[in-house]
């Protein structure tokens, strides 16, 4: 049996070095048939697999996994062949199949979307660079440890099922590139990163509906600087790094022969943006360093600083009542609060526009949302403000079956109506329009195929109605004001019971049982034991 297991190995062992010899050799007269050295050449190109790129036989959909020569193709391969395996699809729907409803992003108005859409009558497909939802309100929690990062994610396969189960749904891990409305497809590609061994690749889908709500991205207004040096607080992977950020200085600033001007430099923490984002995360911020640094990190307890700068009037769209109590606590609790506009930022220091300069070893910008660069290239009517232009129904009126919602969206002035607002009650509501009037309208007109509902009557347009807004200022404290707009008189209160109010809203707001049991047991944790300050990574 030995001797038997050493002649087939050996006979494997020449068998690839034979094919490889094959290939390479050039002289060998023997393989000169095209055929044949295309067949060698389709098997040498598996000894690199690359486990993003697998075709199915038949639809020709991106499952997730492909065979390495769908990266790499040899040259001496014509254009056709190499176009053939390079470039995956996902074909038109055909008479008979569900209508494909294809959605960018896996925000609030596309997760709100998703959760609600009829399976039974689509077929979905989510394209977005993440695969989940993040739970923005208490993303400003999690960088000071009183929340655990998972705590915010809700799984985009957790949202709709679909996506993981039914034959013809899929998610794809990619950002979309480019819409081809005549030919109703859009392209993809894959996400990168410099950590992969591959490349990405590009991919198109064809779809029946389109739904983009890709979201926005930070504003830097074109400041120098800030792209390079600040820390935005958009996505998880931002708070992660703040927080690896602000535990690092805190260790370092420790560290012997450290000078007392370079410990004010790097334990100054500066927030940019004085809406509710930077509010809220200087509550937590200012709280974190009364409860648990002078506590752990007591020999440089005197050294940290928070600074909230701001242009105008911090959360200048609630009542000023509400404001003046704002400023009053941040100013209690150590948040220095500073009236100005930066003119440009550097490594470990910023200038602000009268020539004042402030140090700082942490910079957070949090200066509100605008359209991003793939929104700006899309050949679509804009709203004010460079947003995709749509009409009352959430339409993009120049083109057949593309709707838009969330933050990349706007009304268009002959609607008269007015931008609303980047905010995740705006998206979550529009996103629970449009589901209903895909589900009750569309689908059951059988208008889900493209090009066929023209003549479908949708009903009552979208109207939005501000329930009002919630900020936490730290420290048990938070505001609420409950009237419609900035000018109207409604309900608005602050303190502890606020604080309350604003605690159960969220919790109640957060998608799943899972994740509200996630973030209960965080805030009893924190509560009992103080906040986390391991540094991971």
């Amino acid at each position: 049996m030995a001797l038997a297991r050493v002649s087939r190995n050996w006979k494997q062992s020449s068998g690839t070095y034979a094919i490889n010899r094959c290939i390479t050799n050039k002289d060998a007269p023997s393989y000169h048939n095209a055929e044949t050295v295309d067949r060698m050449l389709y098997l040498q190109s598996f000894t690199k697999v690359d486990h993003m790129k697998f075709e199915s036989r038949g639809t020709q959909a991106i499952q997730g996994y492909r065979f390495g020569h769908a990266e790499r193709v040899p040259e001496d391969y014509s254009d056709s062949k190499a176009e053939k395996f390079r470039y995956g699809n996902l074909e038109a729907t055909k008479p008979g199949d569900k209508p494909r409803v294809v959605v960018l992003g896996t925000g609030w108005a596309a997760c709100r979307f998703l959760k609600g859409i009829d399976t039974t009558i689509y077929d979905v497909v989510c394209i977005s660079p993440r695969n989940h939802m993040v739970f923005t309100p208490l993303l400003a929690s999690t960088c000071v440890g009183t929340l655990e990062f998972r705590s915010v994610t809700e799984p985009v396969g957790r949202v709709q099922t679909a996506l993981a189960k039914d034959p013809n749904s899929y998610f794809y891990l990619a950002s979309c590139t480019g819409v081809d409305t005549d030919k109703h497809e859009v392209y993809c590609e894959t996400v990168s990163n410099n950590e992969l061994l591959y490349e990405p690749y590009q991919f198109k889908v064809a779809y029946d509906k389109l739904v983009i709500a890709s979201g926005a991205e930070p504003l830097t207004f074109g400041i120098k600087g800030v792209k390079e040096h600040a820390y935005f607080l958009r996505e998880v992977s931002h708070a992660q790094e703040i927080r690896k950020r602000l535990l690092l200085n805190l260790m370092l600033s420790e560290t012997p022969g450290i000078s007392e001007e370079e410990k004010e430099q790097m334990l100054h923490c500066v927030v940019i943006g004085g809406g509710p984002t930077g509010v809220e995360f200087s509550g937590e911020l200012s709280d974190f360093i009364v409860r648990d640094v002078y506590q752990r990190y007591a020999h440089v307890k005197n050294y940290v600083c928070v600074t909230l700068i701001e242009a105008n009037e911090i959360l200048s769209s609630f009542d000023v009542g509400l404001r003046q109590y704002a400023m009053k606590h941040l100013t209690k609790y150590g948040v220095r609060l500073v009236q100005g506009v930066v003119k440009e930022v550097h490594s470990k220091k910023l200038i602000l526009s009268d020539g004042s300069v402030v140090p700082y070893g942490l910079l957070v910008w949090s200066t509100g949302v605008g359209p991003s660069d793939f929104i700006k290239e899309l050949k679509f009517p804009k709203s004010p403000g460079g947003r995709i232009g749509v009409d009352e129904w959430l339409r993009v009126p120049s083109v057949e079956d593309v709707f838009a919602l969330g933050d990349c969206a706007g009304f268009l002035e002959h609607t008269g109506r007015p931008v609303l607002p980047a905010l995740a009650q705006v998206a979550e509501r529009q996103g629970k329009y449009l589901v209903e009037l895909f589900n009750k309208k569309i689908g059951k007109q059988n208008a889900g195929k493209a090009c066929s509902a023209n003549d479908v009557v949708l009903g009552d347009p979208f109207v939005y109605k501000h329930l009002g807004s919630m900020a936490s200022v730290g420290r048990y404290k938070a505001l609420v004001d409950l009237s419609q707009s900035k000018d109207a008189k409604g309900v608005s209160m602050a303190g502890f019971v606020s604080w309350l109010i604003w605690r159960s809203a969220y919790l109640t707001r957060v998608l799943s049982w899972r994740n509200r049991l996630y973030v209960m047991i965080n805030w009893a944790t924190t509560l009992v034991f103080g906040r986390d300050n391991t540094r991971i990574g």
